[in-house]
């Protein structure tokens, strides 16, 4: 008895997946590099350092505005010929303030990545309750990636 009750509150996993379905949102853009101060805080090796980077970009699209990042990055392999070629891990809080959209706002992007051939890829989750205004309430998770190509930005959301 006590497994059926807790079935009926929690409903089938087809019921939720449906519901998560129809409520979750999706926005994509692409972002410009305005400003990236980045210093060295440990030299571990010749090639290998610990840095700090103060980033800020400008996002169009559906998520417009400004983002500012602190970085924490490891180079596991460091060129300063050709940044192109370094390796890198890195981890960052992004605030971002503009329109996500249509609704305005603000959130915290807590930001997961690595640095290798010349391509930034990273993991993105919402900070769970940073959301202010329209986007009070926001969750959810997202990517970027940063090539040769440009810069690409998505986010899979909900807000309650």
């Amino acid at each position: 008895m006590h497994g059926g009750l807790k079935k009926y509150m929690l409903g089938s996993n087809r019921s939720r997946q449906a519901y998560h379905k129809e409520t979750e949102m999706k926005a994509e853009g692409t972002y410009t590099v305005k400003k990236w101060e980045e210093l060295g805080y440990q030299q571990m090796a010749p090639e290998k350092k610990m840095t700090k980077a103060s980033v800020e970009y400008d996002l169009s699209g559906e998520i417009q505005g400004k983002a500012s990042v602190e970085y924490l990055m490891f180079y596991s392999h460091s060129d300063p010929n050709d940044q192109h070629k370094s390796s890198a891990s890195y981890v960052g809080l992004i605030y971002f303030d503009g329109t996500l959209s249509g609704k305005s706002g603000s959130f915290v992007l807590e930001d997961n990545g690595t640095f290798e051939g010349g391509e930034a890829k990273s993991a993105l989750q919402i900070a769970k309750g940073s959301g202010t205004g329209q986007l009070e309430g926001i969750h959810g998770r997202g990517v970027y990636l940063a090539n040769r190509e440009g810069c690409h930005f998505e986010l899979e959301y909900n807000l309650d």
